[in-house]
């Protein structure tokens, strides 16, 4: 893959993400009809080129305020619900209709964590996107937020598009927002210059960060360098600026800030355990297995644990903490949280004799593990 801006331009498949911000305006309350024509007429001219186009779009829930009478996005989860239900067809159609003046087909595929985060989901998700871009179709993809519940309450867009920017090998992810680029500062501080790239994660340790951005969405630009991370993770340039400059980004013009793809990207697997799967618990362990984790790196057995939190079922992920609260790695537990308690501190050896052979396996086993 190229490095720099040239992946912009040389790039076979592009996910784009825009905030709600950038459709509905600060305030938010209906979709800005102009911003949304002007966004699908950028993804249009770069789609004739040849280039398969995957958008990510908040908005949802912005765009059913104005029909439901509300004036600000709502603090409690129903109404952010039935928001996101009214929002969501509002938000459709309109893509539909735009994408359809340049006689291009655009779907529509709410996905929830767990249809990023469960290993079959994954790979079901990931055949159909690709089915999608190979009859010629734009995705036009949004969390399903009329009935999830943590992704309403914590989750970004942000980092649902660096996922799937992932999830279909993507060659380049543009982030766009209410905010031309990353700045030194906050850009209305005097003195606060562009950051024209960004390298690596350590040349972001002197710039400050801001959190949410808007009255209507949900992200902020700590989202926002935190998907360009994953995406970075994963061997993925990621441009990041406004929605007015999206077409530059498409060519490769200097505009935005520009996140270098890591030089070793990180292993598939071990990307998605880090990155697109969600805890369901915690392992506390003892100093020792610390020890065999980070330095050895064995298996998780049970005579390290000390204590479980949560509840999970086997196959489902979970934190290694060591006794210092520090989260030591992420897994896939091969037990579920109320087989484990009888078994702390005893060798896998005893738990066999006293139990049966399928308990002398490892709570998670090494190729299943990754350490933080």
């Amino acid at each position: 893959m190229p490095d720099g801006r040239d992946a912009l331009t040389q790039a076979h498949r592009i996910v784009v993400k825009i905030g709600s911000s950038s459709l509905t305006g600060s305030t938010g309350g209906h979709l800005v009809e102009e911003h949304l024509i002007a966004l699908v007429d950028a993804l249009a001219a770069r789609y004739a080129t040849g280039t398969q186009i995957v958008l990510v779009s908040s908005g949802a829930i912005a765009a059913g305020l104005g029909p439901l009478g509300l004036e600000r996005r709502p603090a409690d989860l129903a109404t952010q619900q039935a928001a996101a239900s009214v929002g969501q067809g509002v938000l459709a159609s309109a893509y539909r209709h735009a994408f359809a003046d340049h006689a291009i087909t655009a779907a529509q595929v709410l996905l929830t964590v767990g249809d990023v985060t469960r290993r079959a989901q994954y790979t079901n998700a990931r055949r159909t996107l690709d089915r999608l871009l190979e009859l010629g179709v734009v995705p036009v993809i949004n969390e399903n937020d009329t009935v999830a519940t943590d992704e309403i309450r914590f989750g970004d867009n942000d980092r649902l598009a660096a996922l799937v920017a992932h999830l279909v090998q993507a060659d380049a992810l543009v982030l766009l927002t209410d905010v031309d680029a990353l700045y030194t500062d906050n850009p209305k501080e005097p003195g606060a210059q562009r950051i024209p790239v960004v390298d690596s994660r350590a040349s972001l340790a002197e710039i400050r960060i801001g959190g949410t951005g808007s009255a209507v969405g949900s992200g902020g630009m700590q989202t926002k360098v935190e998907a360009a991370g994953i995406a970075s993770s994963a061997g993925i340039p990621t441009v990041l600026t406004s929605a007015g400059r999206v077409q530059q980004a498409l060519v490769g013009e200097d505009v935005g800030t520009l996140f270098l793809p890591d030089p070793s990207p990180m292993p598939s697997r071990t990307l998605w355990l880090r990155h697109a799967t969600d805890p369901r618990g915690a392992l506390v362990v003892d100093d020792g297995a610390v020890t065999a984790l980070t330095r050895r790196h064995t298996s998780l057995l049970p005579a390290g644990i000390t204590e479980v939190h949560g509840l999970f079922r086997d196959g489902d992920a979970v934190d290694v903490v060591a006794l210092d609260g520090r989260r030591v790695a992420r897994g896939l537990t091969n037990y579920g949280s109320w087989e484990l308690p009888a078994m702390l501190g005893r060798s896998t050896k005893d738990l066999g004799a006293d139990l049966g052979p399928e308990f002398e396996r490892a709570v998670i086993h090494r190729d299943d593990l990754v350490l933080y």
